[in-house]
C-alpha cells in the first residue's frame, strides 16, 4: 500500500510539474529505454527536461529537488511528427487533439493535397490565441491559391492569374508556410499545366520553401506523375516530396522496385526527392477521384476505375450528406439494395452530390469514400525505403489511419512482421520526418531539442481503429509530452494545450 501511495504521489507530482511548472523547474524521466530518433541503437538511460527543452540524455542521476518520473522500463522516444496530416479539420471539435496525441504524435503538418488554411497568417494568429495540444505547421495549398486567384476555374491559369497566385503564395511563405503543396488529382489542380505548377514552385524555392505533391496519378500514369515532381526538383533545386507514395492500380502491383529505381536515379542526379507513406492498403478521398478525366458523367472512365483500381466491394462510403443512410456501406451493397449496376448507382450518387453542393455552397466535406487499391508488399517496399518517412494522411473522419497510423507501424510492421527495427521505425517518425521538413529542433532526443516525447510499451503498442470503428484509440501509448507538458496519459487527454506554431528553417535540405 505504501508503495502504491508513493507511486500515485510521484504521478501526481509529475502531472503538476508538466502542466504548471516554471521554466527553471527540471524533471528527469528515468528507467527508460532511449530510442533517440537518429536510428542509433536503443540504450538504457534517462532524459532530463527543463521547461520546454531537453537538457540532458544518458546515464543520469536525479538532482536535488528534481521531479522524478519513472518510465517503468518502457521506450522513450521523440514525439512523432506527422508530415502529412488533415487533423486541422478536427480542431473545432477537439483542441485536445486526442486522435493525434493518442498515437504519440506531437507535431502535425497540414495544408496538404493543395488545400490549406487561408490566409495562413490569420490561421496562425487563431492558434496562437487559442493553442491546441500539439504543434502545428502548414504548407500553402495550390488548389486554395486557385480558389482565390482564379475563382477555382476548371482550366489552366493565365499569366495574370499565376502572378496573382504567386503573390498569395508569398504571403503564406512570409507567415511561415513550409512551401507549396499540390493536389493534382483534385479540382481544380487537375486542370493546371505543369508550367503553372513549376512557376509557383519557383516562387516557393526563391523564398527557401519546399514542394510536396499529391501527384496527378497514382495508378497507370504513376511514373510520368513522379517525373513531374522530379523535374520540379531539378529545375528549382529545392527539396521535393511525394505525398503518401503508393501504387493504386492492380496491374502495376509488384512494380515498387521500378518506382524506387526512378526515385533513386533522380537522387543520384542531384534531385533531393523524398516521400511519405501510410501503413494501409486503402485510401480515403473524394468521390471525384474515381473519374480519371474529371468528367463526372464519364461512365466508361468510372467503369475502368472500378475494374482496375478499386472494386465496388472495396469502396466504402464514410460521409454522404445527400443521404447519410448509405454511410458505412460499400458501393456493391448499395447497388444490390437498389437493384442497379454499380457504375450506374455511383453516377447517380455523384450527381446528387453535385446538386447538393450547388444548393449548399458553404458546406464543406459533403462526401468521402475509402477505397482498397494497394498491395501490402508494395507498401512495405515504400515504407522501408531509406528516404521515406511515416505519415497518417489522416483526420477523425472515416479512415482508421486518423487514429491508428503510428502505433500500427510499431505494432504490426515492427513487432509482428519485423520489416523494420524499432530504431528504424522511430527514426522514420521523428528524426527523418523532421529532416524532410527542415525542422532542426524537434525529432531527436538531444540537449537543446524541444521536449516533445512519447513513452510507449513496445510489447503492447498496436492500432485498434477499424473501418467499422475508426475512432478507437490505440494501445501501448503510456504518456505524451509536448513542449515539456504532459498532454496524454492513461488513454486520455490531460486537457493541457501547449502546442506552438512550427516553421521550417528556410533553405534546410533533406
Amino acid at each position: 500500500m505504501k508503495r502504491l501511495l508513493a507511486l500515485l504521489m510521484v504521478t501526481a507530482a509529475a502531472l503538476t510539474w508538466a502542466a504548471e511548472s516554471p521554466p527553471e523547474t527540471t524533471a528527469i524521466i528515468s528507467n527508460v529505454t532511449v530510442v533517440d530518433g537518429t536510428g542509433a541503437p536503443a540504450r538504457k538511460g534517462a532524459v532530463r527536461i527543463a521547461g520546454n527543452r531537453i537538457v540532458a540524455v544518458g546515464d543520469l542521476l536525479p538532482e536535488k529537488n528534481e521531479i522524478i518520473i519513472d518510465g517503468g522500463g518502457k521506450v522513450l522516444a521523440p514525439g512523432f511528427i506527422d508530415t502529412h496530416s488533415h487533423h486541422d479539420a478536427d480542431i473545432a471539435e477537439s483542441r485536445d487533439m486526442v486522435a493525434v496525441t493518442s498515437q504519440g504524435v506531437t507535431t502535425i503538418i497540414v495544408g496538404q493535397d493543395g488545400k490549406s488554411p487561408s490566409p495562413l497568417a490569420d490561421f496562425y494568429t487563431k492558434i496562437d490565441e487559442s493553442p491546441i495540444a500539439v504543434n502545428i505547421g502548414s504548407y500553402s495549398g495550390h488548389n486554395t491559391l486557385r480558389e482565390q486567384g482564379m475563382n477555382a476555374a476548371r482550366r489552366a491559369a493565365t499569366d495574370e492569374e499565376v502572378a496573382r497566385m504567386s503573390q498569395l503564395l508569398e504571403e503564406d511563405l512570409a507567415a511561415g508556410a513550409f512551401g507549396l503543396s499540390t493536389g493534382l488529382v483534385y479540382e481544380t489542380g487537375n486542370f493546371s499545366t505543369p508550367a503553372e505548377v513549376l512557376a509557383l514552385a519557383k516562387v516557393s524555392a526563391s523564398h527557401g520553401g519546399r514542394y510536396i505533391s499529391h501527384i496527378r496519378n497514382e495508378g497507370f500514369e504513376l511514373m510520368p506523375a513522379l517525373q513531374e515532381v522530379i523535374e520540379i526538383g531539378r529545375q528549382t533545386g529545392m527539396p521535393v516530396h511525394v505525398s503518401h507514395l503508393k501504387i493504386a492500380a492492380k496491374r502495376l502491383w509488384g512494380t515498387s522496385d521500378k518506382v524506387l529505381t526512378l526515385l533513386n536515379d533522380a537522387r543520384a542526379s542531384g534531385v533531393d526527392i523524398t516521400a511519405d507513406v501510410y501503413p494501409y492498403t486503402y485510401w480515403q478521398s473524394t468521390m471525384r477521384v474515381m473519374f480519371p478525366h474529371q468528367d463526372y458523367s464519364d461512365r466508361k472512365g468510372l467503369a475502368f476505375m472500378l475494374m482496375e483500381s478499386t472494386p465496388p466491394d472495396g469502396l466504402h462510403f464514410v460521409k454522404y450528406a445527400p443521404d447519410p443512410t448509405v454511410v458505412g456501406e460499400t458501393l456493391a451493397e448499395i447497388a444490390k439494395e437498389r437493384g442497379g449496376h454499380p457504375v450506374d448507382v455511383y453516377l447517380d450518387l455523384m450527381k446528387k452530390v453535385i446538386d447538393y453542393e450547388n444548393a449548399h455552397p458553404d458546406e464543406e466535406r459533403v462526401e468521402a469514400i475509402v477505397g482498397k487499391s494497394m498491395h501490402e508488399d508494395d507498401i512495405i517496399r515504400f515504407m522501408t525505403w531509406e528516404h521515406s518517412n511515416i505519415c497518417s494522411d489522416g483526420m477523425s473522419l472515416g479512415h482508421p489511419r486518423g487514429h491508428g497510423t503510428f502505433p500500427r507501424v510499431l505494432g504490426h510492421y515492427v513487432r509482428e512482421k519485423k520489416v523494420m527495427t524499432l530504431e528504424q521505425a522511430v527514426h522514420k517518425m521523428t528524426g527523418l520526418a523532421a529532416k524532410h521538413l527542415g525542422i532542426t529542433d524537434r525529432g531527436t532526443l538531444a540537449p537543446g531539442s524541444a521536449a516533445d516525447l512519447v513513452l510507449f510499451d513496445p510489447e503492447t503498442i498496436m492500432d485498434r481503429a477499424t473501418l467499422e470503428k475508426p475512432t478507437t484509440l490505440s494501445s501501448g501509448i503510456e504518456k505524451v509530452w509536448v513542449n515539456g507538458k504532459l498532454v496524454f496519459q492513461e488513454r486520455r487527454t490531460t486537457g493541457v494545450r501547449p502546442g506552438v506554431i512550427v516553421r521550417a528553417a528556410k533553405g534546410a535540405g533533406s
